[in-house]
């Protein structure tokens, strides 16, 4: 390390030259510092301050400010690092917390009384030329990242959006709207933020759904990127509270906040970076932690993967092969989830190649979870949310050059203005302040009362949300099977585009698709059609043969007019043996269990003539024969 030449108007910190953990640290601190601090080896300045003797520069760092005093140790660490940005809190918590001081003093003189294995454990954690990390690619990559998964998300629900929410859909959102009005007074506007108080016609369903991919495009290209990120984010908090059941999942609130976090990221880039780490670390946490909470027996043995590839609600082809592998690679696999799930979350908060390590590991379960499982964006998202875990300089090691280059050149740092940095430090507190007693809360069973009132105060607008998934392992794979019929003898099936039905199709592929429909359906089937009121308005629909809700499916066997009555029934179903899928080319097997829906038809007083039927829920009557 080339020595600052003296400038006394600036502090100089003083270093032992001859140890390499001493050097190391003093070139890492000179460049966070860059001009504003001089730095020396001991050997070359002893000389000009005589009244620290040789022993004390070897004993530790020396700081001398402009106006000669002297701070050691430490402290001397403490007030060199307050002169790099963002570094200033090390030095208040020194002066300011009690006991804080003495443990950092006792830290040092520990790490000095040890410096050669020190010296090896910052090389094999932070590399021999470590800088202060960048984060300029790390973000223009995550932008773009974030803007391709709006765009599947928006055009997914575009394309189904009428079926299941418009004016002839399964949950009609005017009727929806209708409601709240009856129910609420000017707090439905709080409580479910959304643009479609200003109109929920068909109409207006499309073009929040079309707009919200047109600006996750423009996102793409970095066009008013600020912009595009809030107003994605208001539209697609929108698209959640407009489509009800089919809106509730996990990657819709990850995407939220995701969402709102990156509206941060693009103001104040350190604070984003965190945040968003810490999301990471929620999200893998609370996935492994919920396992373990629910008592569940399948992941506490640790054969939880045995029922796991088949009773997911879409499988994917390869999930058969892997439902077929011995039990004692499935129990390593279970395990093998819990050590990424549980221990890695917190190599996020470790030096850089921990936290790479982490990176790697929460990948590595993300694509095994695709490559098994249909789950839309959300594998995709949670690995975008990976690339956080890495700095520019790993990026530079695998991207061209010149690709670098000009990327750097055309998105520049810019520094956020005070007013920008108050208000997201403001809200960064707040969301870890919430975020943390949901935490609490997620192990205790209760929750503090400030934490209470706070999470209530901001839970509408969704950018902190708590996760995890497969909490419990379903070990049977029921299916409703929904059939029409003309005259109450024979029955025609209804097929699904994505979910199991004909026992010899081949699972399908829809990633990063997400048919909310056919997911409804395996919730559906878990649970009874009272707990699922949604389930009517689809036989309602179908029924009435609606377009729009048969465009979900995969085709009409009923083209010409619908059937006059529709039953559901309930099949259990389970993977082929590879016996059964070489003989008779079939993936699943299935067996009858019995109704889930019993025979019904539209009320007569609600059809019209012989065109097609215009009943309502309550029209749906069960049929005088069967």
């Amino acid at each position: 390390m080339r020595p600052n030449n003296p400038d006394s108007s600036k502090p100089t910190l003083i270093y032992d030259g001859d140890c390499g953990f001493c050097a190391y640290w003093a070139r890492y601190w000179q460049k966070l510092t860059q001009d504003r601090v001089n730095y020396e080896p001991y050997q070359r300045a002893a000389s000009r301050f005589p009244k620290i003797s040789v022993a004390e520069f070897q004993r530790a760092v020396q700081y001398i400010a402009s106006d000669g005093k002297i701070a050691s140790a430490a402290e001397a660490s403490f007030l060199t690092l307050s002169h790099a940005r963002g570094k200033g809190f090390w030095l208040l918590l020194y002066r300011k917390l009690p006991g804080f001081a003495k443990v950092s003093e006792r830290a040092y003189a520990l790490i000095a009384s040890h410096r050669p294995a020190f010296h090896r454990f910052s090389l094999w954690l932070w590399g021999r030329d470590f800088t202060p990390p960048r984060f300029q690619l790390v973000i223009w990559f995550f932008m773009r990242a974030i803007g391709l998964i709006y765009l599947a998300a928006f055009v997914s629900i575009g394309v189904q959006a009428l079926g299941l929410i418009g004016s002839h859909g399964i949950l009609p959102l005017s009727e929806f709207i209708d409601a709240i009005k009856h129910y609420f007074g000017v707090e439905r506007y709080w409580l479910f933020p959304m643009v479609f108080w200003l109109a929920s016609a068909d109409l207006a369903i499309q073009v929040i759904c079309w707009a919200g991919a047109a600006l996750s495009l423009l996102l793409v290209f970095n066009i008013l990127p600020r912009l595009c990120l809030l107003l994605l984010y208001a539209l697609y908090l929108s698209l959640f509270y407009a489509g009800q059941d089919f809106m509730t999942f996990q990657w819709d609130l990850l995407l939220l906040e995701c969402g709102f976090l990156a509206v941060l990221l693009s103001v104040t880039p350190q604070i984003g970076i965190w945040l968003l780490r810490w999301l990471l670390f929620r999200f893998m946490f609370l996935s492994g932690a919920v396992k373990l909470l629910s008592g569940d027996s399948t992941w506490r043995s640790l054969s939880a993967l045995s029922y796991h590839f088949q009773t997911q609600p879409l499988p994917t082809p390869i999930a058969w092969y892997a439902d077929h592998l011995s039990h004692g690679v499935l129990m390593i696999a279970t395990a093998a989830t819990f050590v990424i799930e549980l221990v890695l979350p917190f190599f996020i908060f470790f030096p850089r190649r921990l936290r790479f390590g982490a990176a790697f590991g929460f990948l590595l379960l993300q694509i095994c979870i695709s490559l098994t499982g249909n789950y839309n964006f959300f594998n995709l998202l949670t690995m975008v949310l990976c690339l956080l875990l890495f700095d520019d300089a790993a990026l530079q090691r695998v991207l061209p050059q010149r690709l670098v280059l000009s990327l750097q050149q055309r998105n520049p740092s810019v520094e956020p203005g005070k007013i920008v940095s108050f208000v997201s430090a403001f809200l960064a507190l707040l969301i870890v302040f919430v975020s943390s007693g949901q935490l609490y809360a997620t192990f205790s069973g209760r929750m503090p009362a400030p934490v209470r009132w706070a999470e209530y105060g901001i839970a509408p607008l969704r950018f902190v949300n708590t996760y995890g998934v497969f909490a419990v392992m379903t070990t049977e794979r029921p299916e409703i099977i929904i059939e029409g019929s003309n005259d109450g003898v024979q029955w025609k099936e209804y097929a699904f585009k994505f979910k199991p039905g004909d026992v010899k199709r081949r699972p399908p592929w829809n990633i990063p698709h997400q048919p909310r429909l056919d997911w409804q359906m395996w919730f559906a089937a878990l649970g009874t059609p009272s707990s699922n009121p949604w389930f009517s308005g689809l036989l309602q629909r179908l029924l009435e043969n609606s377009q729009d809700v048969v465009a979900l499916l995969d085709g009409n066997p009923f083209p010409d007019r619908p059937p006059r009555y529709l039953r559901a029934l309930l099949y259990q179903y389970r993977f082929s043996s590879p016996e059964e899928k070489q003989t008779e080319g079939i993936w699943w097997q299935r067996k009858l269990s019995g109704f889930y829906y019993p025979a019904v038809e539209l009320a007569p007083e609600r059809s019209t003539g012989d065109g097609p039927p215009s009943g309502v829920i309550e029209g749906i009557t069960r049929p005088r024969q069967q």
